[in-house]
Formats: C-alpha cells, sequence, structure tokens
C-alpha cells in the first residue's frame, strides 16, 4: 500500500552548476503532475514526466528542477555601430537642451542598457542537462518513492484495526440475527394470545412471523458486509494501489449497514450500527489518502 502524499529534496553542487530537485504530492482524485522547470530545459520535461507516470498512478504531484550556472559560458557581442548612433543622438539631445557636456559615466551606463547594444548568445544542448538533472532527479525520486511507501505502511495498520472494529460489529449483528428473528415470533405470538387466547391459529402466527421476517431480517445485509470485509482485506493485502477499490467497497459497506439500521428495532443494535458507521467513516477517510 502507498501513500498518495510525499515529499523530497536532493540537491548536489559542482564547480560549475549546483542541481536541485524537489517533488511533493498530495490527494487526488487522478494523477496530476506539474513539472516546474527553466523554458531552456523544456525539451527534456516529457522524459521525467514519462519516469514519475510509471511509478505514480493517483495523487497531485509538483516537481520542482532547478539549474544554478556557476561558470558562464555564454558569448557577449557589442554592436558598436548602434552604440555609435546611441551616442550620437545623445550629443544632439545635449546641444539642443544646452548642456555644456555629456556625463561619460552616465552616458556609457545608458548606452550598455539599450536594447540590441549587448547581445548575449547561448545554446542549450537539452541531452547534456538531461544527463546532468537525470542522477540528481533519480536521488529524489527514490526518496519520494520510499517516503509514500513508508506512510502507506501506516495507513494499512491503521486501516486493518478499523476494519477490525468493523468486523466485530458485523460478528455482532450476525449473532444478534438469531435473536431478534426469536424476538419477533415472541412478540406475534403474544399479541395473539392476548387477543384470541386459547383459539389463537398457530398457522397464522407462523404466516405473520414469516411476513415480518422478510421485512425485518437482516441475516443477507449480514452476508454482504462481511463478503465486503473479506474483500477490503484482500485489497488492503495484496493490491498495490487500492485506493480507487477501497472507495467503491466502502460505498457498498455504507450501504449494508444503513439497511441494517432501517431495519433494526432493539437497541442493542442501534448502538453497534453507530459504531459501525463510526468505524466505516475513519476508514472512508483514510482510503482518501491511499494511491
Amino acid at each position: 500500500m502507498i501513500s498518495m502524499t510525499g515529499y523530497a529534496y536532493e540537491e548536489v553542487s559542482t564547480e560549475k552548476n549546483v542541481v536541485s530537485v524537489e517533488i511533493k504530492s498530495v490527494n487526488s482524485r487522478f494523477l496530476d503532475l506539474s513539472i516546474n522547470m527553466t523554458s531552456y530545459l523544456n525539451p527534456i520535461e516529457s522524459y521525467f514526466r514519462a519516469k514519475i507516470s510509471e511509478k505514480v498512478c493517483r495523487g497531485k504531484v509538483d516537481v520542482y528542477i532547478r539549474v544554478k550556472e556557476l561558470c558562464s559560458d555564454a558569448a557577449v557581442t557589442v554592436d558598436t555601430e548602434l552604440a555609435k548612433t546611441y551616442m550620437k543622438a545623445y550629443r544632439e539631445i545635449a546641444t539642443a537642451v544646452g548642456l555644456a557636456a555629456v556625463n561619460p559615466a552616465a552616458t556609457l551606463y545608458a548606452l550598455v542598457n539599450q536594447e540590441g547594444v549587448l547581445n548575449s548568445n547561448r545554446t542549450y544542448d537539452a541531452e547534456k542537462y538531461k544527463l546532468l538533472i537525470e542522477p540528481v532527479f533519480d536521488k529524489a525520486f527514490e526518496r519520494f518513492l520510499n517516503d509514500k511507501a513508508r506512510e502507506g505502511e501506516n495507513m494499512r495498520a491503521d486501516l486493518m484495526e478499523k476494519l477490525s472494529k468493523l468486523e466485530e460489529c458485523a460478528d455482532f449483528f450476525k449473532e444478534w440475527q438469531p435473536k431478534m428473528e426469536a424476538c419477533f415470533k415472541e412478540q406475534i405470538t403474544a399479541r395473539f394470545n392476548e387477543l384470541l387466547g386459547e383459539n389463537a391459529d398457530q398457522n397464522r402466527i407462523m404466516t405473520e412471523t414469516a411476513a415480518m421476517l422478510v421485512k425485518y431480517t437482516i441475516n443477507e445485509e449480514i452476508v454482504r458486509l462481511h463478503s465486503h470485509i473479506s474483500a477490503m482485506k484482500d485489497e488492503i493485502m495484496n493490491n498495490p494501489v487500492p485506493g480507487k477499490r477501497l472507495d467503491f467497497i466502502c460505498q457498498e459497506m455504507n450501504r449494508e449497514i444503513n439497511t441494517i439500521g432501517s431495519k433494526n428495532q432493539f437497541a442493542e443494535v442501534s448502538a453497534v450500527v453507530i459504531n459501525a458507521k463510526d468505524a466505516l467513516e475513519n476508514i472512508r477517510e483514510q482510503s482518501k489518502n491511499v494511491e
């Protein structure tokens, strides 16, 4: 069992650069994957997206990939003709407004900040960056998956504990079911005897009892509830990604418990119905965290 929530961070520094990868995830009905990286790394996004999609089925996953260059290999060129054109325009403006001279430092600062005067040319080798990022990503991704698995084991233990409580409730219903049927028969017999005395028709009593049992018996619901509990145990223990199945089984369990509650006529059973609903709600909430 794997949790949908997890976190990992990995950073590696060299003489030329610093590469960092951060991965975190929260609950989501489906896989919602977002990879955040500098635009020049976009050509390799699909590669890392595919690696994550192979191992993660559900959850909102945010990945942050950063590369900080410590040594730049960018080539800077100067358009001197354009700079001369700007300089000529500055002198014309100075003459027009009556300035004696143009401040050299201020002029130089203004020149280099004009568009096109300084040009930085750099090519980005996507394959080189992929090879640089991949080992850092792999370490972070492994830690991320381990974090999800560790939390998943805790969730498995918690779900099994809550499922045991629900199973105790189902066993109680099964134990009480014949008692409930006997009680119905006693109540109907007492009413007939009260009205008819010794003339009470036993066949009529049996017919009325059978009709009452058809309306209020919970045997089918108990059988199905036990079946759902067994199915959930199997999913928890054997399915590595049971999240969607657990949600479906919870819906089926809820239907059976509600039916038992609506048919019930006894205070003792009502109390256990409440306990069963509480245990199921805890299971439902925890299962929302399961991948």
